[in-house]
């Protein structure tokens, strides 16, 4: 079996993985189907994925990245789930709420179509276009580690992992884990660095799982959005 062969099985296993975490909130959106209101949830987390999904979508083109078709096909999938959360958010926020989310949603939509625009129209060869849109896409990914770092640090300060749910935890260190393979077996520094340290996040967030445990009390009552930032949206 050769490299490639060994990463396009890879790149599927990735792409199952990714799938199932893009699907993880779906707890989330029928309790506010259910409830007809947002409630204490934000919207923030599915704006920036969509716009995390875009970006990757475009790295992975023909023109930007060649032999990127698994990158494209999950992140695809991925702005298409993520849309429908926000379309949900839409139909059950108030009118500031509304407001807030259309204007993130236009500005996404205008910083994308100037990266597109500056890339095809100033930047030739894929090797040029690769490391503009990834190294973008690394610095949104890293960025997006901050919401994993908030429900860590409160971990460690409440010595609970009530707001740390361990399937989420262990899904993120095999989805970090499967896409660092992937990238590691046809060299892409800019996989292979958000996923590195996706990894890394999810092997800290076991350890603390594993450390706290015994220590949470389950009955304590908490806010729903803590939940929230413990998705990590960095499926590739």
């Amino acid at each position: 079996m050769n490299t490639d062969t060994i990463r396009t099985i890879v790149g599927i296993i990735g792409n199952v993985i990714s799938f199932c975490l893009f699907l993880s909130p779906m707890p989330t959106f029928i309790k506010i189907w259910k409830a007809k209101t947002v409630m204490q949830f934000k919207p923030d987390p599915y704006v920036v994925t969509a716009l995390n999904c875009a970006v990757w979508v475009f790295y992975g083109m023909p023109f930007v990245h060649p032999d990127s078709l698994l990158v494209v096909t999950i992140n695809g999938i991925g702005l298409f789930i993520e849309f429908l959360y926000i379309i949900v958010f839409f139909i059950y926020s108030d009118g500031p709420k509304r407001k807030k989310i259309s204007i993130f949603l236009g500005v996404e939509i205008i910083l994308f179509a100037i990266l597109v625009f500056v890339t095809l129209t100033f930047l030739h060869g894929t090797k040029n276009r690769s490391m503009l849109v990834g190294i973008l896409a690394v610095i949104m990914n890293v960025a997006m580690y901050a919401s994993p770092l908030t429900v860590m640090r409160r971990v460690i300060s409440t010595k609970s992992v009530k707001f740390m749910p361990f399937y989420l935890s262990l899904a993120n260190f095999c989805n970090g884990g499967i896409w660092f393979a992937y990238a590691f077996l046809k060299f892409d520094p800019y996989i292979l660095i958000p996923n590195g340290l996706g990894t890394l996040s999810g092997a800290i967030q076991l350890i603390l799982y594993a450390k706290y445990y015994k220590t949470t009390n389950w009955d304590d009552e908490g806010k729903p959005n803590e939940i929230e930032l413990q998705r990590n949206a960095d499926t590739v």
